[in-house]
């Protein structure tokens, strides 16, 4: 749990003994983010640019478990380490900074840490990634590839190939795939692909943990909901306005959820600076909120931070509207910071927000009253607005 966080936990009134240790399990690659700030503009072909600022943190899904984390979930992370200086320094930040479970993560020796370089300027960001797949530990197997059809596999090696029928040479049990056996937990992240299926998708629905899932751009083209194999296993679905009208084949994002709430039980289209829409294909009740109008310095991350604010939201219960409205706050209060997980804000933020813009003379009362619901969460103080936040860099000795 970050430093600068109050107590708050959200799921208090809500926890039992018998209940998961765990709130909410995720995996998939840890990134070292390098972020230089302070650009004037993108850099020129055949020349150097220099940044009034750099800071270093963990990227990838450590953006995700970071932000769950700083929200007072109990996250655990599965995920691959370089035993470089890097890898070195994200589980550390994640583990000792941030509070993070990392006991079904490994390190990987020999392997070194997949890194991206983001350059942020004039709203924006771009990134340059390098990085090689990480081994799967010894004694488990990956997931069948992409191109493989949903729910089959490749033939083993040996196998002949021929326009006939053939028998299949026989193969040892192919082991199970990382992280096999995920625990036990509240909820579980994932992140939906066309053509592929995570055995550990179906565990944790089994074993009662709610599954959110967002998805990437199809680079195939054919956007069809059947080739997303886990979408069956979700309990809510995370997609971006032009992704979930691809999806569906409308043209309208409100469209879009309601067709995708036929297919899930909650649907929810983020809109960019439009805010974000939620049907509930339970009950059919829908819920829009606006987005918060902010000075977006870096959108790194901010996707991430949203999904962590409406899994944050419905594990403690709270009202649709209320659950949009959260996560779209915390959103926009990651978008005036610097960096992936460094921006995600905590408990400490949002109390810091709630109570500056209660004092703002020209605050419309109506948009204020969407927010009242923080008032039985937060502290009674806060520190002054606004925070400071610590940017970490490699290299340095305590």
């Amino acid at each position: 749990m970050s430093t600068d966080t109050p107590g708050i936990d959200p799921l208090q009134a809500l926890r039992a003994p018998r209940d998961p240790a765990c709130d909410v399990f995720l995996t998939g690659p840890v990134f070292l983010d390098i972020i230089f700030t302070g650009l004037d503009s993108a850099p020129v072909r055949g020349t150097e640019s220099w940044a009034r600022g750099m800071g270093s943190s963990p990227g990838g899904v450590a953006n995700m478990a970071t932000a769950l984390a700083r929200l007072g979930l109990h996250t655990s992370l599965a995920a691959a380490f370089g035993d470089d200086h890097y890898g070195e320094y994200c589980w550390d930040a994640l583990e000792q900074g941030e509070g993070i479970d990392l006991s079904m993560s490994h390190t990987v020796p020999g392997w070194h840490s997949p890194v991206t370089v983001s350059m942020a300027y004039e709203g924006e960001r771009t990134m340059v990634s390098h990085g090689h797949e990480a081994p799967a530990p010894p004694g488990t197997a990956t997931p069948h590839p992409p191109s493989a059809p949903p729910g089959t596999a490749a033939p083993p090696i040996g196998t002949p190939v021929s326009s006939g029928a053939a028998v299949p040479a026989a193969a040892p049990a192919a082991a199970p795939a990382f992280p096999h056996c995920p625990p036990r937990a509240r909820a579980a992240i994932a992140s939906l692909a066309p053509g592929r299926s995570e055995p550990w998708v179906a565990t944790a629905a089994r074993n009662g943990a709610l599954i959110f899932a967002d998805v990437g751009w199809d680079e195939t083209g054919r956007w069809d909901l059947d080739a997303l194999p886990d979408l069956a296993h979700c309990e809510a679905f995370l997609p971006n306005a032009e992704e979930a009208m691809r999806y569906t084949r409308t043209d309208c994002p409100r469209a879009a959820a309601h067709a995708l709430a036929e297919r899930v039980p909650l649907a929810v289209v983020t809109l960019g600076a439009e805010g974000a829409y939620a049907v509930d294909g339970r009950t059919g009740a829908a819920a829009a909120v606006p987005a918060i109008e902010v000075e977006a310095l870096d959108p790194t991350g901010a996707g991430d931070v949203f999904v962590a604010g409406f899994v944050t939201g419905t594990l403690a219960d709270w009202p649709l509207a209320d659950r949009l409205a959260f996560a779209g706050l915390t959103a926009a209060l990651s978008v005036q910071e610097f960096g992936g997980s460094l921006s995600a804000p905590g408990w400490a933020e949002v109390a810091a927000w709630w109570q500056l813009i209660r004092t703002c003379a020209s605050q419309d009362p109506a948009a204020l009253e969407r927010y009242a619901f923080l008032d039985d969460l937060l502290p009674a103080s806060a520190r002054a607005w606004p925070l400071r936040r610590a940017v970490p860099t490699i290299g340095f000795r305590q």
